[in-house]
């Protein structure tokens, strides 16, 4: 332990001896450190914090859910520091002083994009800050950030909505028109070969639907021609007049009473809405001419005739007979017109074996266009509400939380610390170059010292004898060198308070 503590006793005594030379090193490593320190810029950092309110009472229905309100301010974030918004700040403060060329502005741009900062606090809370020179233009820099920042969400979707909205109104000019083009093409299709078939969809389809008609018609022809026979047997067994009656004058006999009930179904045939083409009517107007020449032909039965009179259920029976016969009739023609139809579509595709392929494709061209027109329509219509509803509300809120500050201190450099830092480098740096000069130079400050380098025994050693005039000087000289010491500690205060004046002004 005493060895260690002579050591150092003999360091600090060395270090001493060479005190100036550790001084004027001490001096050139603080002026250079302080100089060094002097030409680093300061800046300053302005930042403001934004809450993003999500308007949540707009059903997601029409387009507005905050998952897309999210996207939005993600958007926003990510083109708030683009290089068009980035030039807006740059000339709408006082950056435009400083530039005079477009390549000023786009110096000026680029340092922007590495000095904004657009940070996520939490899910609806933004922080703006902004590092320059000047406190002044940084606090300006992020007001302008903050105004473009609110304009773009309130009119950024209102533009793209109706950006959206004349994109989808040209889709659906065009989806009509192609769908117009695939429906004439389909009616042509229909024209030449379906004909009057019933039913919808392809040929097989209607082709199916025809032959299930045709069926029908059959039963209903088997029943109504059953029916017939029924009556006809009935007629054989009852007599046409009853005797010992009088006949009412003017009596209508079958043919009339047949005229009258074909009558009554070509007028309640009309009425249900069947055209003069309709295959009933047609048929009914056949038996009506038929009809009114047997009536024509037939004479009233008069007075009282010797025979006796008609008898009531016989006219009863024929006028069911007439019906039966009509509707016989009108069963025959119907099931004839199918079954023209059938053979002439039949015939056609026998002669067209693509016919049923081209109208699949037609079909299918008609149906994606019908889906992408019908999806079309209500995505305009989504759209058209979504828009309305965001100009009538806001669907996104922002409020200020706080507003651009003011900065009175640079965030960087730390100039006391630094200047600080400087100081205690430097003075370790001379003590440390005083000491190295002690190793350089073959000095023994001890006996011991001596021996240990000659190897030779030290019979003694003599003391320093200090007259009173090198007392004076020596004195003289540590005034000298406490000056020394002083003037640099008097630099560094200096050197602080000019960096506390600056502060201030800048402010």
């Amino acid at each position: 332990m005493n060895g260690l503590y002579d050591e150092l006793r003999i360091a600090i005594h060395a270090v001493w001896m060479r005190r100036w030379i550790a001084l004027g090193v001490a001096w050139a490593v603080a002026i250079v450190g302080w100089l060094f320190v002097a030409q680093i810029p300061s800046s300053y950092e302005s930042t403001a914090r934004v809450f993003a309110q999500m308007q949540t009472l707009l059903p997601a229905a029409v387009g507005i859910s905050p998952a897309d309100q999210q996207k939005n301010l993600d958007t926003v974030r990510q083109t708030l520091t683009s290089a068009d918004n980035l030039e807006k700040v740059v000339r709408g403060t006082d950056l435009a002083n400083t530039v005079a060329t477009d390549k000023d502005v786009a110096d000026r741009v680029a340092a922007l994009q590495q000095a904004v900062k657009i940070t996520s606090e939490q899910d609806n809370i933004f922080t703006i800050s902004v590092s320059q020179k000047s406190p002044k233009v940084a606090r300006q820099v992020v007001q302008k950030l903050l105004d473009l920042f609110v304009e773009q969400n309130l009119s950024g979707d209102k533009a793209e909505t109706t950006q959206t909205l004349q994109f989808l109104d040209q889709q659906l000019a065009q989806k009509q028109k192609q769908l117009s083009d695939a429906e004439a093409k389909r009616e042509d299709f229909q024209n030449r070969y379906l004909g009057s078939l019933p039913g919808t969809g392809s040929v097989a389809d209607r082709m199916a639907a025809a032959r299930s008609q045709m069926a029908q018609v059959d039963g209903d022809l088997a029943a109504a021609q059953s029916g017939l026979a029924v009556i006809n047997g009935q007629m054989a067994g009852t007599p046409a007049s009853v005797a010992g009656a009088s006949a009412t004058a003017g009596s209508a006999g079958p043919a009339r009473a047949r005229l009258n009930a074909i009558q009554g179904q070509l007028s309640d045939a009309r009425g249900r809405g069947y055209t003069e083409q309709h295959p009933d009517v047609v048929a009914l107007k056949s038996q009506l001419a038929a009809a009114q020449a047997a009536a024509r032909n037939e004479p009233l039965v008069g007075g009282s005739a010797a025979g006796g009179a008609s008898n009531p259920l016989y006219l009863q029976l024929k006028a069911n007979q007439a019906d039966k016969q009509a509707q016989v009739a009108a069963l025959m023609s119907r099931k004839r017109q199918l079954q023209g139809d059938i053979d002439t579509i039949s015939a056609k595709l026998t002669g067209d074996s693509g016919a049923m392929q081209e109208q699949s494709q037609i079909e299918r061209d008609y149906q994606v266009l019908k889906d992408s027109y019908d999806k079309l329509l209500s995505d305009r219509e989504g759209v058209r509400l979504r828009g309305q509803a965001q100009s009538q509300t806001d669907a996104i809120k922002f409020s200020v939380l706080d507003q651009p500050s003011a900065p009175r201190v640079p965030t960087s450099p730390n100039r006391p610390l630094l200047l600080t830092g400087v100081l205690l480098a430097a003075l370790v740096m001379g003590a440390g170059a005083a000491f190295a000069m002690t190793q350089v130079q073959t000095t023994f400050p001890t006996p011991k010292r001596l021996e240990a380098a000659t190897g030779l025994p030290v019979i003694g050693s003599i003391g320093e004898t200090v007259t009173k005039l090198q007392t004076a000087q020596r004195r003289r000289q540590l005034g000298y060198f406490g000056g020394g010491m002083a003037a640099l500690v008097v630099a560094w205060v200096a050197l602080l308070g000019v960096e506390m004046l600056q502060r201030g002004l800048a402010a």
